[in-house]
């Protein structure tokens, strides 16, 4: 297991891996084509996000291997359960004595999923299911496990006066309104909101398009399962109704085609081509509800890692007093199970079985 100073396989890149060898000069025009394509595709099989944390966790592995004379591949489950156990114990970055940070469980399940992705990339299978791995990983689970800290939701008039922070005259402004209600009545993630594009098939990284009606605003979208349809109606007032700051933002921007929601540029004056990162969003929902008091009761330190851009989306969940099926299906989720747990503020006890069963 001595250690190698070229972390790839096979000539692949160890940030971008595939497992398509690298386009010989030799092959015909046609195939180079082909080999082209099929590059894209993978590329496409998982999300950028996927692919940039799949890449950092390669890299932090990678790391951690040199510094123990370790081999990163081929894998070695002993190899992969020492590391796993150092991200659980805090000295997988420097030294035990150092006291670092020990990663939650949910980290070192997405660190071990990357090893796996980027192994089985590399045409290296990482056996996941060896003892090695998988008995340290369930004594860790065990041990670490701790129920899920749940973003706060933002409710109706939560978002109410949130969107009273925001400037009704400028663009940045209305762009601001425009995602707070579109995501909230979309009960969106945060890529779905800044992947909208005004349009089908305008950009090549684009997650959706919009259509506006007479009576609201249909979003097709490709989330984690698929192609869904998310319908988002008008409001009782057009200072919160999303469909009407939508039709705002689109007439005051000049927007024809391309991404829905971009960078303001020029000192707020002109808007660029540019689509806004996702993480926009989750900053503007902590800044928003910072800025109008929400949940004012909790310190300014705790108040703060309450809100993020599912705090949205769970807000719809915990107030639209409808059949939750429609809720299910608003959220693009396969289980009620999976939606209730959005549904910050339902009657958990309105089925009693204990009266029920006759007690």
């Amino acid at each position: 297991m001595a250690a190698s100073a070229d972390v790839s396989a096979g000539g692949v890149s160890a940030d971008r891996p595939s497992p398509l060898a690298k386009t010989s000069t030799g092959l015909p025009a046609h195939l180079q084509d082909l080999t082209e394509r099929a590059r894209d595709y993978v590329a496409a099989a998982s999300s950028a996000n996927t692919r940039k944390a799949y890449a950092s966790d390669w890299k932090h592995f990678s790391a951690w291997c040199r510094r123990q004379n370790f081999s990163p591949l081929p894998p070695d489950p002993q190899v992969v359960g020492l590391y796993i156990t150092a991200c659980a114990s805090g000295s997988a970055i420097g030294t035990a004595t150092r006291g670092g940070k020990p990663d939650s469980v949910s980290t070192i399940e997405r660190r071990l999923a990357a090893l796996g992705w980027n192994c089985s990339q590399r045409g290296t299978p990482l056996d996941r299911k060896d003892r090695a791995i998988a008995t340290v990983m369930a004594g860790i689970r065990n041990k670490h496990a701790a129920p899920p800290r749940q973003k706060e939701a933002i409710l109706p008039e939560d978002l109410i006066a949130m969107l009273e922070t925001l400037d009704r005259g400028s663009l940045r402004g209305i762009r601001n309104r425009a995602m707070l209600l579109v995501g909230f009545a979309g009960s969106l993630r945060r890529s779905e909101i800044t992947g909208l594009d005004l349009g089908r098939d305008q950009t090549d990284d684009g997650r959706g398009w919009l259509e506006i009606f007479d009576k609201g605003a249909l979003l097709t979208l490709r989330g984690k399962t698929g192609w869904r349809e998310v319908e988002i109606g008008r409001g009782s007032s057009d200072a919160t109704c999303p469909v009407a700051v939508l039709e705002a933002w689109i007439k005051f921007a000049r927007l024809a085609k391309g991404p829905l929601f971009r960078r303001v540029t020029g000192k707020g004056k002109d808007v660029g081509p540019d689509r806004l990162n996702d993480q926009e969003v989750a900053r503007l929902v902590k800044k928003t509800a910072l800025a109008a008091g929400v949940r004012g009761d909790l310190p300014e330190t705790e108040r703060g890692q309450k809100f993020a851009g599912h705090s949205l989306r769970a807000g719809l969940a915990s107030s639209a007093e409808v059949d939750e099926r429609y809720v299910q299906k608003q959220l693009g989720h396969a289980s009620t199970e999976m939606t209730r747990r959005y549904q910050r503020r339902r009657d958990r006890f309105r089925v009693n079985l204990t009266k029920a069963a006759g007690l």
